[in-house]
């Protein structure tokens, strides 16, 4: 009796306690999009989750010790999952000054215990623009091609490189420690001639601010790039398909071309992904290397229109280099850098990609074999593998393409050591490199 007893007494004394704990959870607040700068007027979202509704919300910036309201919610809410969007910075508050300061949230529960929870996190507060000085250089531009701008960034700035119109490459610090930032960029193959490149800064809080760079756009010295019908059998057909879509049904034809379309799409997507997989120094210290003794059996942006049975099917762009030997060659890589990719790849077959630094990479394709793996360091002139018939390739070669930043280049200028020692060596420290 005595234990039903104690029982019975812990059952009246703790139920009381735990209804009012459960009356009484605390709220969870979070804010989806990061917000690590305030200007004139940030745009801030905060969620809130409590199952017994919100009581109070208030958000506050302290700074130099001091502690401003920058926003309460007009109304309590019963919701147990709300999301309030708000504004802060100096013009609400103009007593905040440039430099570092903090930002909180604080949510109070509508349970009975009234708990608060606080979220809180370091900002930069902005009060000017950055400002951006580019280098004098005279620039010479042409379609598929890359080049590289030195500037000087000052002020507070999150975010700076080159924009040439919807492309966006980044900016690195000098090598050796020398003051400034550079940034390679590439002025894309179906880029409009009439597009201006800019160095760019920006704040984080739309203080964006932009200085062009001297340039000329030859006009008469463009590439010409080709076009040509390219006639596709069953028997070719069959073998993509077979490879590529060996899962699918129905007529091979548009399972080609859908192959052709959406998969390169797709693949070349994943090839741009790679950007973040770079190094933040040069990996190279030599000329780009063409793969010994080949022949060109295409070249970059070659468009190509494909002809079965006599009706054009499908029309693409070839971005990269075909290079015949002989059958089976050992794939040379173009220089030293890191494998960042190594595996089969759609429409390239099976594929090896190679770091460089500072976001310029290789691309191999067609594989029939591949002897390297992600992360492995290779020197220029290594053997990666072998050449084969993987992927869209109708014969045995090596489909060498260059990429900068996720933009898709041609590789001829990096096979000339004078066009290196002119557009990179000359404006920033390539080291080792003595042509």
């Amino acid at each position: 009796m005595r234990k039903v007893f104690a029982v019975v007494i812990a059952i009246v004394v703790l139920l009381p306690i735990a209804l009012l704990l459960a009356l009484s959870a605390r709220p969870v607040v979070d804010l989806p999009s990061p917000v690590t700068t305030l200007g004139q007027a940030t745009p801030i979202t905060v969620d809130v989750r409590d199952p017994r509704g919100v009581r109070r919300l208030a958000a506050f910036v302290e700074q130099n010790g001091a502690r401003y309201r920058v926003w309460e919610a007009a109304q309590p809410s019963r919701v147990t999952h709300g999301t309030w969007n708000f504004t802060a910075g100096i013009n609400a508050t103009p007593q905040l000054k440039e430099g570092k300061a903090k930002l909180i949230v604080e949510a109070t529960s509508n349970g009975l215990l009234r708990k608060t929870a606080r979220w809180e996190r370091e900002v930069t507060v902005v009060t000017r623009p950055p400002i951006v000085s580019v280098d004098s250089d005279q620039h010479y531009l042409y379609l598929g091609m890359a080049d590289l701008a030195t500037f000087n960034v000052s002020g507070t700035w999150t975010e700076s490189g080159v924009r040439v119109g919807d492309q966006t490459f980044r900016a690195w610090p000098m090598p050796g420690g020398k003051p400034g930032f550079f940034s390679l960029f590439a002025f894309a193959w179906d880029m409009p001639s009439s597009t201006v490149p800019l160095v760019y800064a920006s704040n984080g809080v739309g203080n964006d601010v932009t200085g062009p760079i001297v340039f000329q756009f030859p006009k008469k010295e463009q590439p010409k790039y080709t076009v040509h019908d390219l006639q596709v059998n069953d028997r070719f057909i069959q073998k993509v398909v077979g490879e590529l879509d060996p899962n699918g049904s129905g007529d091979p034809v548009p399972r080609f071309v859908k192959i052709n379309s959406e998969m390169r799409r797709a693949n070349n997507k994943a090839l741009s992904d790679l950007r973040f997989k770079t190094a933040d120094r040069f990996l190279w210290s030599q000329p780009f290397m063409r793969q010994s003794h080949s022949q060109a059996e295409a070249t970059f942006a070659d468009t190509r229109n494909y002809i079965y049975k006599g009706n054009k099917i499908d029309r693409q762009v070839h971005l990269g280099y075909d290079l015949a030997v002989t059958q089976h060659v050992g794939v040379e890589a173009s220089n030293d850098g890191r494998v960042v990719y190594a595996a089969p790849l759609g429409i390239y077959g099976n594929c090896i990609v190679v770091d460089h630094g500072y976001g310029l990479q290789t691309i191999y394709g067609h594989l029939s074999q591949i002897n390297v793996h992600e992360g492995d360091i290779v020197k220029r002139g290594q053997v990666m593998g072998t050449s084969g018939q993987t992927g869209m390739a109708g014969g045995d070669h090596i489909h060498f393409g260059m990429q900068l930043d996720g933009v898709q280049i041609d590789p001829k200028e990096w096979w000339d050591s004078h066009w290196i020692k002119d557009h990179i060596a000359k404006r920033v420290d390539l080291p080792g490199f003595n042509n």
